[in-house]
């Protein structure tokens, strides 16, 4: 696919995604969606890829979904397909770690991107803000993401404030892990270059498993990755 919306580069390790409509805010329309899922295909099947970094380009990282552009330029089954092509899911089925570099304003459906990556760094002046209840909306998907990370209670206060906020709320929150600084990224960034990526990917979907698994099978099935890991582990050293 030819990339027009994103932009991706490959460096030894590190698989960087940059969201490249900065004119409509890098609100995601249904052919950016194609593309953000066509390359977190690339970085998951790329055995030399062992994070995923996300940025932006312009003042604002993402603006969420572009409403307008769906309607207007979007034929029904192409509406129909956007409905099907969901942005959380997309980042969610990803099975390596990913860091959202945040150097611009998160609006509504942005969001999605920073709670559905591993880490986020956030520049110190970036605002955050819900305004979907503005516009007769809710959002249901990040509501999905907040309840990850912070309490009910809090993130339904969260969805109903449609004032922006700042990093030190959006840290306090879980939303962001730390305010942006370029050596601790790099670091971080340099510390995967050795991990192993079957245990790393075999934790990943083991974590995303026990979401919905009764506590009482949750020992067994582990027991069963560790088990199902080892196993596939002396494989690939056979194979060798």
């Amino acid at each position: 696919m030819l990339y027009k919306l994103i932009k991706t580069e490959v460096q030894n390790h590190v698989y960087y995604l940059i969201l490249n409509r900065d004119e409509k805010r890098n609100a995601f329309n249904l052919r950016m969606l194609e593309e953000i899922a066509q390359a977190l295909k690339e970085a998951a099947q790329n055995e030399d890829v062992k994070v995923l970094v996300i940025q932006a380009r312009g003042k604002v990282f993402c603006a969420g979904m572009d409403l307008k552009g769906f309607h207007e330029s979007s034929s029904a089954d192409e509406r129909a397909e956007s409905d099907q092509l969901s942005l959380a899911a997309l980042l969610d089925q990803f099975n390596k770690p990913s860091i959202a570099v945040v150097e611009g304003d998160v609006i509504a459906g942005g969001f999605l991107f920073i709670l559905g990556c591993t880490y986020v760094f956030a520049r110190k002046n970036v605002r955050f803000k819900l305004p979907e209840i503005e516009l007769g909306l809710f959002p249901f998907q990040v509501m999905a993401g907040l309840l990850r990370v912070m309490p009910e209670k809090k993130a339904l206060q969260l969805c109903l404030n449609t004032e922006y906020f700042n990093v030190e709320k959006a840290i306090s929150f879980g939303i962001v892990d730390t305010e942006l600084d370029r050596q601790s990224l790099d670091e971080l960034i340099a510390s995967f270059a050795n991990l192993d990526l079957l245990a790393v990917v075999a934790g990943f979907k083991a974590t995303k498993e026990l979401r919905t698994m009764e506590y009482s099978k949750q020992y067994d099935f582990l027991l069963s990755c560790l088990n199902q890991l080892k196993e596939n582990s002396l494989k690939k050293t056979l194979e060798k």
